[in-house]
């Protein structure tokens, strides 16, 4: 091959195979993203079941109830507060790591997920009223967050069913 031959070939690399090469780079830098990003939000979905057969392990406590239970002795009621301080920590955890200003995609199905547990505990008065304590010493993104959730769940209308 003559010295011309090499010379075209290496402008052929330059012109196409660096970026070809860049763009690649790009490419699987996104997909590894991803994947951590799915592997985060399965851990924490695996936290989130682990929690509920926590609860489900404690059914006198009634907390998959649409009310709280009233006539809790003090035992339930420190077992409710811990279980309640776990949820909280989960909660956090799911913020700090899968929550951000601007998301889209695959990313904001996900949170809309935690966005939706959250709300649910937050619908419940206990857990609503016992959040001031809970939220002592918490990040204050999420506390201000889950707040705001709080509040919007207390004010929110009653959903209606529609008969057929």
């Amino acid at each position: 091959m003559s010295l011309e031959t090499w010379e075209l070939l290496s402008y052929v690399v330059t012109v196409f195979g660096l970026p070809l090469a860049i763009f690649s780079f790009v490419l699987e830098q996104r997909k590894e993203r991803e994947n951590e990003e799915e592997e985060v939000y399965q851990e924490l979905s695996d936290a989130y079941t682990d929690f509920l057969k926590l609860v489900m392990a404690n059914p006198d406590l009634k907390l998959r109830s649409q009310s709280a239970s009233q006539e809790l002795n003090e035992e339930q009621r420190e077992r409710k507060l811990v279980l309640f301080e776990i949820l909280v920590s989960l909660f956090e955890r799911a913020y700090l790591l899968a929550y951000e200003e601007k998301m889209v995609g695959k990313q904001l199905r996900r949170w809309r997920s935690w966005d939706d547990y959250m709300r649910e505990w937050c619908r419940r008065d206990d857990f609503r009223n016992t959040l001031p304590r809970l939220l002592h010493g918490e990040d204050p993104d999420f506390a201000a967050y889950i707040r705001n959730l709080a509040l919007q769940e207390t004010t929110r209308l009653p959903e209606t069913t529609v008969s057929n």
